[in-house]
């Protein structure tokens, strides 16, 4: 219901009020009038009831009007209650909800009915919704990404790896990166494909040794030997790196593994390592080429994200409507997920809800506070105001009813 029939209520309820008192106010003059040329029994009772009336609509009158505005503009005591403890009413509000809708026993029911999941899960299912929240992401994220200030962003990667780079130990990483590959075995695949690269060079290239042979061996030595002295230098190349190639167990692997080892230790622990080391990273980790690293790396990535961002069937696009259809099938089929969330939200709710409750007293509080207080008055006034009205006609009626009970007894009783 909007203002305008709330002041029109309002007023009809208001005149119907005080028509009542006026009938009843002329009703009493006229039978005044009446009685002193008529002695008739009838008009005594009457009399009473319309006077009884009369004062019951004035009282009730004062009792109503008091509580929005001073009566007749007379500053009574203990009138216009509610713009002049505007205050204690906000305070009393906000309490009152606080404790009687807000209490630990009260929201709990309310939260264990929430059961988001389902829901989420049915709206994401919808394709149209499903576009329209990557669509919403895509903007977001591009209008964040286009409100960075570029060297703000800038500084910020290159402060992080100037840090990172201060703390960093080349010669540790380096040598601990060794014995970490030594302990996982994962170097043995690097010895099995240098093997078999060895081993088809050598295939690859006879030719080449029998050159070398030739030209090392004497003169005086046939063509044919030197031949056959390259054949059999290639064959057994090749054979044994073929050897170490499918035997993982071969000698030259393990010896391989402990030369590894014994270099990582060497980095860790010879001093013209960390030396080397350091001058390497003063050369590469220096602050100016750290702030090249980072002017290119924020230009990459933002230009990237701009274009996949942009585009309406971009790569970056596709993977995240991918994951939400996914992420849509396992919220309507998935209950373990559901119970997860569902529980997720629901403590989340409640935990918040408690904790804040003193802040839902002080907005109400507060919020009544800073009203005017004629504001408030006329606020409250269209809202409860055409019922208060009722009393007004209550206690008219029940004024004259008392009034012509209390004069029938004085007229039995004389």
């Amino acid at each position: 219901m909007n203002i305008i029939n709330k002041k029109r209520q309002l007023f009809l309820c208001k005149s119907f009020a005080t028509g009542l008192f006026i009938l009843m106010a002329v009703l009493f003059f006229a039978l005044t009038i009446l009685q002193k040329n008529n002695p008739s029994h009838w008009i005594g009772y009457i009399r009473a009831f319309s006077e009884a009336a009369m004062v019951g609509a004035l009282a009730d009158w004062f009792a109503v009007t008091a509580l929005f505005h001073y009566p007749l503009g007379l500053k009574i005591p203990h009138t216009n209650i509610i713009e002049n403890s505007k205050e204690k009413i906000g305070d009393n509000l906000g309490n009152f909800v606080v404790e009687n809708f807000l209490s630990p026993e009260n929201i709990r029911p309310y939260i264990q009915k929430l059961n988001l999941s389902k829901f989420a899960g049915e709206w994401l299912s919808n394709e149209r919704n499903q576009n329209n929240l990557v669509k919403e992401i895509s903007n977001i994220l591009l209008n964040i990404i286009n409100k960075l200030e570029d060297e703000t962003v800038v500084n910020f990667i290159g402060n992080k790896a100037k840090d990172f780079a201060k703390d960093i130990k080349i010669q540790k990483l380096v040598g601990n990166g060794l014995q970490y590959l030594i302990e996982k075995n994962d170097h043995q695949k690097l010895i099995t494909s240098l093997s078999s690269q060895i081993k088809n060079y050598v295939l690859q290239n006879q030719n080449m040794v029998k050159e070398r042979v030739k030209k090392e061996s004497f003169s005086l030595i046939p063509k044919f030997v030197d031949d056959a002295l390259a054949n059999k230098i290639t064959a057994g190349l090749s054979d044994y790196f073929r050897e170490v190639e499918e035997n993982e167990d071969h000698p030259l692997r393990d010896e391989i593994s402990n030369k590894i080892l014994e270099f990582s230790k060497d980095i860790q622990e010879n001093e013209k390592w960390e030396a080397d080391f350091q001058h390497l990273k003063d050369g590469l980790l220096n602050p100016e080429k750290i702030n090249n690293y980072a002017f290119d790396i924020w230009n990459n990535i933002k230009k990237n994200l701009v274009e996949e961002l942009s585009h309406d069937n971009s790569t970056l696009k596709r993977y995240v409507a991918k994951n939400v259809q996914e992420f849509a099938l396992n919220l309507q089929s998935d209950e373990v997920l559901q119970q997860k969330i569902d529980g997720w939200i629901r403590l989340t709710a409640y935990k918040y809800i408690l904790k804040n409750t003193h802040q839902f007293g002080d907005l109400i509080s507060s919020t009544v506070g800073n009203w005017q207080g004629k504001e408030l008055s006329e606020k409250l006034e269209l809202e409860v105001g055409k019922d208060l009205q009722f009393i007004r006609v209550n206690g008219t009626l029940v004024g004259g009813l008392v009034g012509l009970i209390i004069y029938t007894i004085s007229t039995f009783l004389t």
